[in-house]
């Protein structure tokens, strides 16, 4: 926050936010608005509209002649309550270390490389210069370019869901703008005007297959009822945009594994509540795999249940910087970000803050319920990272009850994948089998039948004659207003 136009100043915080020391993806600069410890002054100062133009025009040139290599922020004006702000946004940059003049004065010709440490521009010196300057080229994966695919590759409507969903004004000129033009004002496209390729951040989150440009883009939740080492297992595999499957993963997990207990205390009036899994906890650890793990690597993100813990399994493992102990105890702080953009997409989302908070939050939920600690594992060579949550201690007295819980959940999930199934038409009790990947007619599902029949979410094709050989099934009114209640 800048309470007027100093371009010195400013220039040294574009240039410290372009080499985005920490990989956090750069940083905003508001010009126009005062701050008092940290905390922006309201209603703001604001600038003279009559000056806009002429201070991204110095601007211009001072990204032009002032930093090395040149550097152009994004810029907007925009009107806060009657009065009109600057408002930059500086990504990190694509060709860091940047380095700019220490003093625009005429006869000066001094240069030097600025980082940011905590909310201060600094000048970078000793060995966080010599680290800066181990950064040049080394551009996040999901910052480059994807030179195998194309901006059409990048789905507007996608795109347009996440805008209404960050609630960005931007949302409603999707309709008038290209997919190149859209892509480079969400700094999701790159490249000269005449050969643009999408970055893996837009695809990643814009591609309804992301998983055909990074194989293994998925997140496998597989419940175990006879342990990791029985014979019996289910599976269920998300895919899509990373967002998305992150949300449909957690809701899945929250519907069909997630069970509260209630014990009652004759000693007072107030129960003991207290879950198996705290969703808090299971939301931050899969939230941190997608943010952290490596999509170069060919393996999905895992989510182990058993009726004893949850699991959640990713590749690779932390930064070597980081000291397990320190991790344990949620001290850990990281020096490197792996997937800064994804990063910065998820906390737009509200999935995710950053600044190493991840695992504390988990700790906490877990303390909160009143369940074990969590545990932490990696290897020497940090190749994986595995998060194990044991089930909490009152719950384990009723495992068979928590069994019988999973059974019910999982029958709740076989309503649903049968009721998607005749969306768009109807279907015999053979192709209902076909639909939902099962060998044969099964006794859950003619149980499942009968009670999708008795809640009038489903109807006989055939009322008059259920037992026909021709019968069919299809969605009722009702059930329709179900699933889309459901979407939603």
């Amino acid at each position: 926050m800048k309470k007027g136009w100093n371009p010195e100043n400013i220039l040294h915080s574009i240039c410290a936010f372009a080499n985005d020391f920490h990989n956090l993806g750069g940083g905003y600069i508001i010009i126009g608005l005062e701050e008092k410890n940290g905390i922006s002054v309201l209603p703001p100062k604001g600038i003279d509209p009559k000056i806009i133009d002429r201070i991204q025009k110095e601007l211009f040139n001072l990204c032009n002649h002032a930093i090395r290599p040149s550097y152009h922020p994004l810029s907007s004006p925009v009107r806060i309550d009657g009065r009109w702000i600057l408002v930059l946004w500086v990504p990190g940059g694509e060709v860091r270390p940047y380095r700019a003049k220490t003093t625009l004065s005429k006869n000066s010709n001094e240069w030097a490389f600025y980082i940011r440490k905590m909310s201060s521009t600094v000048r970078a010196k000793g060995e966080d210069e010599l680290d800066l300057i181990n950064l040049a080229a080394k551009i996040p994966f999901d910052d480059r370019y994807n030179q195998t695919a194309s901006t059409n590759d990048l789905s507007k409507r996608l795109i347009e869901e996440f805008l209404q969903d960050v609630r960005s004004d931007l949302a409603r000129e999707v309709e008038s703008l290209s997919s190149e033009e859209l892509g480079r004002q969400m700094n999701v496209v790159g490249g000269p005007s005449e050969s643009p390729f999408p970055k893996n951040i837009g695809l990643l989150f814009f591609n309804d297959e992301p998983h055909e440009f990074f194989p293994y883009t998925q997140i496998d939740v597989v419940w175990f009822p006879e342990g990791p080492g029985g014979n019996r297992f289910d599976e269920k595999i998300f895919k899509g945009p990373i967002h998305r499957i992150t949300k449909e993963s957690l809701d899945f997990i929250r519907r069909n594994y997630l069970k509260e207990t209630v014990v009652k205390r004759p000693d007072r009036a107030e129960a003991d509540r207290f879950w198996n899994f705290p969703y808090a906890a299971i939301e931050e650890a899969v939230v941190n795999a997608v943010y952290h793990r490596s999509y170069e690597i060919r393996e999905p993100i895992e989510i182990r249940i058993t009726v004893n813990d949850l699991t959640v399994i990713s590749f690779p493992g932390p930064d070597r910087s980081i000291k397990m102990d320190d991790l344990r105890s949620g001290k850990a702080v990281s020096r490197r970000y792996r997937n800064r953009r994804i990063g910065e997409f998820l906390k737009e989302l509200d999935l995710a803050e950053g600044r190493s908070t991840g695992i504390p939050k988990i700790l906490r939920a877990m303390d909160r319920n009143g369940s074990p600690v969590p545990e932490f594992e990696t290897d020497e060579d940090r190749t994986y990272f595995l998060m194990k949550m044991p089930i909490h201690t009152g719950s384990v007295q009723v495992t068979d009850k928590f069994e019988g819980a999973q059974s019910r959940a999982q029958s709740g999930a076989q309503s649903n994948d049968i009721m998607n199934s005749l969306r768009e038409d109807t279907l015999s009790v053979s192709e209902l089998v076909k639909a939902l990947g099962l060998k044969s007619r099964t006794g859950s599902i003619k149980r499942t039948l009968k009670d999708l029949l008795s809640r009038e979410l489903i109807e006989y094709t055939i009322p008059e004659k259920p037992n026909s050989r021709s019968q069919r099934y299809r969605l009722t009114r009702k059930g329709r207003s179900f699933l889309e209640n459901k979407d939603q």
